[in-house]
């Protein structure tokens, strides 16, 4: 074991800075800190007979589990058939009630069939993956101190794999959803919050400045307000096929940017005397929609989706600035999702693989309602 004498450096930098008695200096970190080797030094032996080679005295397994964070859309599933169906029905038309409009000699026929125009829809696309991961028992018995750290590497491998398939999932999760605002956005369902209020205000602010702005997260706040009411009412409006819909509060979700989310969440809190006055929707929050751009989060970047048109596949849709949308339970979703595992013994090298399978099916249905807020300012 390397030991290093810290005594000096505690006298003469660290404790004279935190006391108040110097300035702060460059201080050289690793003679404190160790970062880990990838190979351990065989040559480290203790120094009363430098012959004793230093001995593993704890073993951690990095075996925490990914709980994922994306917006709740996995809907139910089914073991027989493939297809998924939706049914609805337009609105009928509304005639005269010829109660009150009788007329001597007239002929008023009951004997009229009206018939509903009824429209049904069919998903039957799904995607697929697997990932394949082999064990061993006798191979790591000469690396292991016992049945508890054997059980401590095994269940870190299986940690693993549900990690890396529920990060699969989620991604997929959230293309569904850049996939559901592309074609909004596509339909002009899309509301830009920052020109709305820059031309109310009279102001210029940019994007990056309207976010750290409180009168515009106030009006961001009663903005976004107002449209789920909206929504809650019978309209064409607000979906791409102009169908007669409306989205009860108990059928809304609402997905914001962290970057406005963390900020309107407190000041919607805050505004409120009493909780139960807030009237702003219970949201889900994302800290991008597509990409953090190779760990940068600017706010252009996170904001951003580009992508091709769910519904046609050419139409390239590439919009910045996005930072919510509101849109019905029906509108988007997950389902029919099937987690799996097969496993093969290999008797000859004395190994089992296991194969990780998944396969889900992801639907969007143009039909139900869908708006997006940008803050482009345009």
């Amino acid at each position: 074991m390397e030991m290093k004498q810290i005594a000096p450096m505690l006298n003469e930098q660290i404790l004279p800075e935190v006391l108040g008695e110097s300035v702060i200096v460059n201080e050289d970190l690793s003679n404190i800190s160790d970062v880990g080797t990838a190979i351990f030094n065989a040559n480290a032996v203790e120094p009363f007979s430098n012959a004793l080679v230093n001995q593993i005295g704890r073993m951690v397994f990095v075996d925490r589990q990914y709980e994922g964070g994306v917006p709740g859309v996995l809907m139910d599933s089914w073991l027989w058939g493939s297809v998924m169906a939706k049914v609805s029905v337009d609105l009928p038309d509304v005639e005269v009630n010829e109660s009150f409009e009788l007329s001597n000699g007239a002929s008023y026929d009951p004997n009229v069939f009206y018939g509903s125009n009824v429209l049904q829809r069919f998903w039957n696309k799904r995607v697929t993956a697997e990932i394949p991961k082999s064990f061993t028992e006798i191979q790591l018995r000469q690396s292991l101190n016992g049945p508890e750290q054997f059980m401590g590497f095994t269940s870190m491998l299986y940690t693993s794999v549900d990690n890396a398939l529920t990060i699969c999932i989620d991604e997929l999760i959230m293309r569904t959803i850049n996939g559901g605002m592309a074609e909004a956005i596509n339909a002009s369902h899309r509301i830009d919050l920052l020109a709305k209020y820059n031309t109310v205000k009279g102001t210029s602010l940019t994007p990056e400045a309207a976010i750290i702005t409180e009168d515009f997260l106030k009006f961001c706040s009663y903005q976004i307000g107002l449209y789920a009411k909206r929504l809650s009412r019978m309209s064409v409006n607000f979906n791409v096929g102009a169908k007669e819909r409306f989205t009860p509060a108990n059928r809304r979700k609402v997905v914001l940017l962290s970057d406005i989310a963390e900020a309107i969440g407190p000041y919607t809190l805050a505004a409120a005397p009493n909780k139960e006055d807030i009237r702003f929707p219970d949201f889900d929050s994302v800290p991008f929609w597509q990409g953090n751009d190779a760990g940068s989060y600017d706010l252009d970047k996170v904001s951003a989706i580009n992508v091709k048109l769910p519904s046609n596949g050419s139409t390239i849709v590439s919009q910045a600035y996005i930072i919510g949308c509101i849109f019905d339970r029906d509108a988007l979703g997950v389902s029919n999702l099937n987690r799996r595992v097969t496993t093969n013994y290999n008797p000859k090298a004395e190994f089992f693989t296991n194969w990780y399978k998944f396969d889900l099916g992801s639907f969007i249905d143009n039909n139900e309602q869908m708006l997006v807020f940008t803050i482009a300012g345009s």
